[in-house]
């Protein structure tokens, strides 16, 4: 059994967990995160050096409110865990700043972590309502978020994952704007607040129909494996002038939101399924933010012919349990930094490894 704090900084949430990691088991004991969402939102959209400030104001209480909740000290630790990689620069170095100081002080190993690493493992979180996911291998991840839309065939269960799974897995992404992106440009024209596609998700439900307008769906060729969403905002805006002009916008917005909606969720499904069916695989894991939209879900539902799994909500949108889970494998592997090394651990915007 390992006792992991888990620290993550790359965005717009600071968050630590304390996290349990035993067998095959992921364990959060608890989790603290303040989200800057009131902060951006009169900015529509994360203002790199407001987030990084606010992580510095921020960071030393919520450390020590995920030790409280856990009721553990910082001597109980076996390593701590820190996203490194990829983010706003300034944000992720805030982090790893605070996770290399508390371990060069506590005398602890250092795991830096991938955060695109940490979403993947937010599906394997113990849940207090469901307990342990039950996901069969080989299994297609769809990343989802607002930075990121990826495909992953995985083959083996995390406890065997090289340091190379991000890339080795990667069967397909965007080639512009991520879905989550895509959500949150289209509700700023649509007048929406930050971040928008929970608002686009419930105006949707009031009744819209997905079919109400013809918005464009980049790369639909079947065999393609990759997302364009670059299309879409220029279309929406374009309706919406239209139906502005018209003095119709108003009545008929449940109808464009469900149909903005289905442009990004169609795809989504769409392509995971293809490459589902291409491998063979026996499991859906759908993670990121995105992975909250009820559409999505619907749509998986329905269409899919193995089990789908996603993770609690509280750990689709970026968290530490996610990261405590990720360094937990890489530290249970030996990748942990000791003071020798990790003092030259940095951070990088770039996703690549």
């Amino acid at each position: 059994m390992s006792l992991i704090l888990g620290i993550e900084t790359s965005c717009d949430e600071c968050s630590a967990s304390i996290l349990i990691h035993e067998g095959g088991g992921y364990s959060p004991v608890s989790t603290s995160t303040f989200s800057q969402i009131e902060l951006h939102q009169p900015y529509g959209g994360v203002v790199p050096e407001v987030a990084s400030r606010n992580h510095l104001e921020q960071i030393d209480p919520i450390i020590w409110d995920a030790l409280q909740k856990a009721k553990v000290e910082i001597a109980d630790l076996d390593a701590i865990a820190v996203t490194n990689r990829p983010g706003l620069i300034g944000a992720l170095l805030v982090g790893v700043t605070a996770a290399k100081a508390l371990a060069y002080v506590a005398g602890k190993p250092l795991v830096p972590v991938h955060h695109l690493e940490g979403h993947l493992m937010s599906a394997f979180l113990k849940s207090p309502k469901t307990g342990a996911p039950k996901i069969e291998f080989p299994a297609v991840f769809l990343l989802a978020s607002g930075g990121h839309t990826n495909l992953h065939c995985v083959e083996i269960p995390p406890e065997s994952w090289a340091p190379t799974l991000l890339s080795d897995s990667l069967a397909g992404s965007s080639m512009d704007d991520a879905a989550g992106e895509a959500f949150d440009k289209s509700a700023k024209i649509l007048g929406f607040p930050y971040p928008g596609g929970k608002w686009i998700d419930l105006e949707a439900s009031k009744g819209g129909n997905p079919s109400a307008f013809d918005l464009p769906r980049g790369l639909k060729q079947k065999d393609s494996l990759s997302f364009s969403f670059s299309g879409l905002k220029t279309a929406v805006a374009l309706l919406v002038q239209r139906l502005a002009k018209e003095g119709v916008l108003q009545d008929a917005l449940p109808d464009v939101c469900a149909s903005v909606q289905e442009a990004i969720v169609d795809p989504l499904v769409r392509k995971t399924l293809v490459l589902q069916k291409m491998k063979g695989a026996k499991s859906v894991v759908v993670v990121g933010g995105v992975a909250a939209n009820s559409r999505l879900r619907a749509r998986f539902s329905s269409d899919s012919p193995v089990p789908v799994i996603y993770p609690d909500l509280q750990y689709c949108t970026d968290n530490a349990a996610m990261i405590a889970a990720a360094g937990a494998i890489r530290y249970a592997q030996g990748y942990g930094l000791m003071p020798s090394d990790f003092l030259r651990l940095n951070a990088f915007a770039i996703a690549e490894h």
